[in-house]
């Protein structure tokens, strides 16, 4: 391999003059934006073309990088360029660069390609920043690009800040918006559009349809899960936006978004480690919501009770009724399915003990109970007892009275933070009068008596932030409401695909003791109050295809003939 001092060496030996260098130049800017509008490209090609013509070399290849970051080497152009100079036929000789940033924007990454290009007899020259090989001036480069990266850094980390503030101002940063929603632009401040998002109807019905097959699955099939969704939306012909098919993560990906609950979030993943950054860092606003809060934390509730390093896929998806919430009496554990024979040849299914039949008689003694006989009991028990209509209003009153005694200690506490901190108050303001007026001067005991009484007050304003965050809705449920909630819940219950039975009765129950002589179920009334509460936020929904369903007695009702 030849270099270009040998090369000019050699036509001198041959009595030639020496070959004019052979350049390739490499133009960049950072972003689209700056390719569409900006003059920085043609500029940078002017600009480059004149100083290789001037020193007569020989422009050979031109690469052009619209719209890409030089703080590391995914770059199109780049590769294509040093897999050309690396290639061994000597393609050109220099590379030339506006500046060395034009090039890259990381020390390390530009010495490592420069030695890379040396290795292969290519150089690299700036046109701005002129600088030889000796050990100084190689000193001056290191410092040069030290000094790009830092730069690099700093305007990120301002970009950051400015997108966060527009995200709090309600505004959209980027260019394509969740499915169901459209970009429009809201407002504009001198040249530039400030955008947000706005629901499309069409697509937001895909969205809604998403979390009704998780809540509710398709014509009483029951819930289904991420990859039973993205199964159904493809075999009936639901297309992505894009028109593709549906995989787990983009069905994932739309449950778990709060947009759709109307709280859109920005940094939630470093854009160029993809990398999840923690909750604080997250910013959100307000945005038009396509479905309901509740609806939205149901759902991630869900998820996270069915996540696999939580609870084992077979547990949510099994055809098993009470798998993961049956459990043995005697160790705690798990009991699962077992199959058995009897005399007769028929086949019967046992809930058994999961620790006495992987570890043996010594982990637990172990006990069994016939599968139907279980799934029987607990459903007809819920049915008859827990859900009648009485007994569920006796428990939810008894918790709404134990819910008032725990308020009433919480609003006296309220009430006291609240005082301490109008007396911080009132005493700030009776100091800064007696230095407004003259009487005081502001010396270093009256700094540090206000500064003590301002760290009072934001503690008691904290404190008071706290207490009034855990304050609960003490109102009483309707009646009506309970008998609504407790007949649907039966027919659920005790009706329908198992997946769908399953996923009523894990809403309401904890788990299921099994002992020798008794079956205890456990839950909790906070629990069983909240999905009361869901059932009677739910709106009676009257289509409009259904003409007919009060004939002759509209709300306007039609005068007499």
């Amino acid at each position: 391999m030849t270099t270009t001092g040998e090369r000019r060496e050699r036509a001198q030996a041959n009595g030639g003059a020496a070959s004019a260098a052979r350049a390739a130049t490499y133009l960049r800017v950072s972003t689209g934006r700056q390719a569409e509008h900006d003059l920085s490209i043609p500029d940078q090609k002017a600009q480059t073309q004149a100083w290789v013509a001037q020193r007569g070399w020989v422009v050979v290849t031109e690469y052009v990088e619209p719209g890409a970051s030089a703080t590391d080497d995914k770059r199109p152009q780049f590769q294509r360029m040093i897999e050309r100079a690396c290639d061994g036929e000597n393609a050109f000789d220099v590379i030339v660069v506006h500046s060395f940033s034009r090039f890259f924007r990381d020390a390390f990454g530009l010495e490592f390609y420069l030695r890379k290009l040396a290795k292969h007899g290519v150089r690299l020259v700036s046109i701005t920043q002129e600088l030889g090989d000796d050990p100084a001036q190689v000193m001056m480069r290191q410092v040069i690009a030290l000094f790009d990266e830092y730069q690099s850094k700093e305007n990120a980390k301002h970009v950051l800040r400015a997108m966060k503030e527009n995200t709090r101002q309600g505004f959209w940063n980027g260019s394509q918006p969740p499915l169901g929603y459209k970009i429009v632009e809201a407002e504009r401040r001198g040249a530039r559009a400030k955008n947000k998002l706005a629901i499309d109807p069409v697509e937001a019905e895909t969205v809604r349809l998403v979390f009704r097959l998780f809540a509710e699955g398709d014509n009483g099939s029951g819930p289904k899960g991420v990859k039973a969704i993205a199964s159904w939306l493809n075999e009936n012909g639901r297309r992505t936006r894009s028109g593709g098919l549906w995989g787990l993560g983009r069905v994932h990906a739309l449950l778990t978004n709060p947009v759709y609950a109307g709280r859109q979030r920005f940094n939630r993943k470093d854009s160029k480690t993809q990398r999840m950054k923690a909750e604080s860092e997250h910013v959100y606003c307000d945005a038009e919501a396509i479905v309901s809060s509740a609806t939205f934390e149901a759902v991630q509730r869900t998820l996270k009770s069915r996540n696999p390093k939580v609870t084992p896929p077979r547990t949510v998806s099994g055809p098993i009724l009470l798998t993961g919430l049956a459990t043995c009496a005697t160790c705690g554990g798990g009991m699962t399915m077992r199959a058995g024979t009897s005399r007769s040849g028929d086949v019967y299914r046992y809930y058994s003990c999961n620790s006495a039949m992987k570890k043996g008689k010594t982990a637990c003694k172990g006990r069994s109970i016939r599968m139907d006989k279980l799934d029987t009991l607990v459903s007809k028990h819920l049915a008859e007892r827990l859900l009648d209509p009485e007994r569920l209003s006796a428990m939810l009153t008894s918790l709404a009275g134990r819910r008032a005694d725990r308020q009433a200690t919480v609003d006296q506490r309220i009430a006291a933070l609240a005082r301490e901190a109008d007396d911080a108050d009132e005493r700030l303001r009776r100091l800064y009068k007696l230095v407004e007026d003259g009487l005081a001067q502001m010396d270093d005991l009256l700094k540090d008596r206000i500064s003590s009484l301002k760290l009072g007050r934001d503690a008691a304003m904290a404190a008071l932030d706290r207490a009034r965050t855990a304050t609960h809705p003490t109102d009483h449920v309707s009646p009506l409401a309970v008998d609504r909630f407790a007949r649907v819940m039966r027919e659920r219950l005790t009706t329908g695909e198992i997946p769908f039975r399953k996923a009523y009765i894990g809403s309401i129950v904890d788990r299921i003791e099994v002992d020798d002589a008794h079956v205890r179920i456990m839950g909790r009334k906070e629990v069983l109050e909240q999905a009361v509460r869901a059932n009677e936020a739910t709106p009676t929904v009257v289509h409009t295809f259904v003409p007919n369903w009060r004939p002759r007695q509209d709300l306007n009702l039609r005068p007499p003939d």
